[in-house]
């Protein structure tokens, strides 16, 4: 099923099948092993649903199978959606991300902060969990079928603060039904009404919801807890002023497409930029709040694996990983639901799961699935593309070393460079290398590190060399500094 037109593709789909056994028994191991009734898994890569697997059942009455249009509550992972429509309406210049709150929310501005030099709470605080407000899962989650009108009494009266605003993270579902109300009163419809015009619609995303009761039960998997050994039926919430932090319902068919639009934002790029949201505001989702912290990687392979640089991003929670990259995950606990995604948007692949178990969210198999497609290579990294300049530097790069004097491209060089190191320096380190290794074929390919950066190795008569070069923010982008040395085998 194509969903968003691809990039270059970055995922080798050959073996990504090539692992699907191995990991189709991840999730079915979790799903026996985590007392699930019913769970539905998938991986999207390269624009489009590229495997999907439903296990057990909707309901432990009519034992109804979970299939790839199953409905599920995905709780937390709605997040995504409030904080991609805040971004919207900041694109449209309806917003900005350092308002403070109180203007979009008038009820805040009797609030009584907890020390005299607290900052009020912006929109960046909000969607970044560093407002000051206490975490509130197992309270927030029971929130969802709130009145309207019992929330702005809420606001109305203050909450107690946590800590002051803007000094530490701290996951705050309460916050994120602020921001749902911002949602509302900037773009003057129901938050509801908004995430489906802008976002659920436009995406194709037909079957999903904030609102359960709309759906026959016949589609809907009901969410159950385990607990004294045996399933009891979790109370279905209908959608109320906590919304925004979980309520959505959606499938996994549904749900594919809202994985491919994220992983379409990257890279950067200069074709058509035709979705619901701009590239430039996904790509924002990724953001991290700068309270970064040292994560372990989730599933069997965190306790031997490198440790993450994690943050929470705009709706997401992001890391870097020494061997998936940039990667942007969130989980969904809810009454009667468990749910996560991870997207790798160097590779353009993202894996999710939807459980109708309590808190049972499914992080480690899907980052385990991760790993198996890591370790299978089916995770490529995209290549960037080289620029015309990055191309002349490296051409002058080739020149200057069978010259064996950087003096024969003085014009290419920046004004540091022969400050950094001398003429005579260079012509002396030049031909050492020569007498090492011989003339070399420095027309090899460059690997871009950016659109002024990158790095090459040249096969030479007696060895290879290694090298780097970066040029300068100047308009003619000249050579600031340029690295070789002989590669060892």
């Amino acid at each position: 099923m194509a969903l968003v037109p691809a990039t270059a593709q970055a995922a080798d789909e050959r073996k990504i099948e090539a692992a699907l056994p191995a990991i189709d028994k991840l999730f079915a191991d979790f799903q026996v092993d985590s007392h699930a009734p019913g769970l539905v898994y998938g991986i999207v890569a390269n624009g489009r649903l590229v495997h999907v697997k439903g296990l057990g059942v909707q309901d432990l009455v009519q034992k109804r199978p979970v299939t790839p249009d199953s409905l599920f509550r995905i709780a937390s992972m709605t997040k995504a959606f409030t904080a991609l429509s805040i971004l919207k309406l900041r694109e449209q210049g309806q917003l900005s991300l350092d308002d403070l709150a109180e203007t979009h929310v008038p009820e805040m501005r009797g609030w009584t902060y907890p020390t005299k030099d607290s900052p009020h709470i912006r929109i960046r605080d909000l969607l970044t969990h560093s407002a000051g407000l206490v975490d509130d899962n197992p309270w927030g989650d029971r929130q969802t079928p709130l009145p309207e009108a019992d929330f702005t009494r809420m606001v109305q009266q203050g909450v107690p603060f946590s800590s002051a605003p803007g000094s530490h993270y701290e996951y705050s579902n309460f916050g994120f039904a602020l921001l749902g109300r911002i949602v509302a009163n900037v773009s003057g419809l129901p938050y509801r009404r908004y995430v489906e015009r802008t976002l659920l619609t436009p995406l194709g995303m037909t079957s999903s919801s904030y609102e359960i009761s709309e759906w026959p039960v016949e589609r809907r998997a009901i969410g159950y807890r385990w607990e004294d050994g045996r399933w009891k039926a979790e109370p279905a919430m209908r959608d109320g002023a906590f919304g925004a932090m979980g309520g959505l319902q959606t499938s996994a068919n549904d749900y594919a497409r809202w994985i491919a639009f994220l992983l379409s934002a990257w890279p950067a790029r200069d074709n058509a930029d035709d979705g619901p949201v701009s590239r430039a505001s996904v790509r924002m989702l990724a953001e991290g709040s700068n309270f970064v912290t040292i994560a372990q990687r989730n599933g069997a392979s965190g306790p031997s694996a490198c440790r993450q640089a994690a943050a929470y991003g705009f709706g997401m929670r992001i890391a870097q990983d020494c061997d998936l990259g940039l990667t942007l995950a969130h989980g969904g606990g809810y009454p009667g639901y468990g749910s996560h995604v991870m997207l790798m948007p160097d590779h353009d692949v993202g894996i999710f799961v939807f459980t109708n178990r309590t808190y049972n969210g499914g992080a480690g198999p899907a980052w385990d699935a991760a790993m198996a497609l890591q370790k299978a290579g089916a995770l490529v990294e995209r290549v960037l593309a080289v620029s015309p300049l990055l191309a002349e530097g490296y051409a002058t790069a080739g020149r200057i070393y069978a010259a064996g004097d950087v003096g024969v491209a003085r014009d290419r060089l920046a004004m540091n460079f022969l400050m950094d190191s001398e003429l005579d320096s260079w012509r002396r380190k030049l031909a050492g290398l020569k007498a090492e290794v011989g003339a070399c074929q420095s027309d090899a390919p460059i690997k871009a590190s950016g659109g002024l950066s990158g790095s090459f190795t040249w096969v030479c008569e007696k060895g290879r060399v290694s090298g780097s070069i970066l040029l300068a923010p100047t308009r003619e982008a000249q050579i600031q500094e340029l690295k070789l040395a002989v590669k060892l085998p």
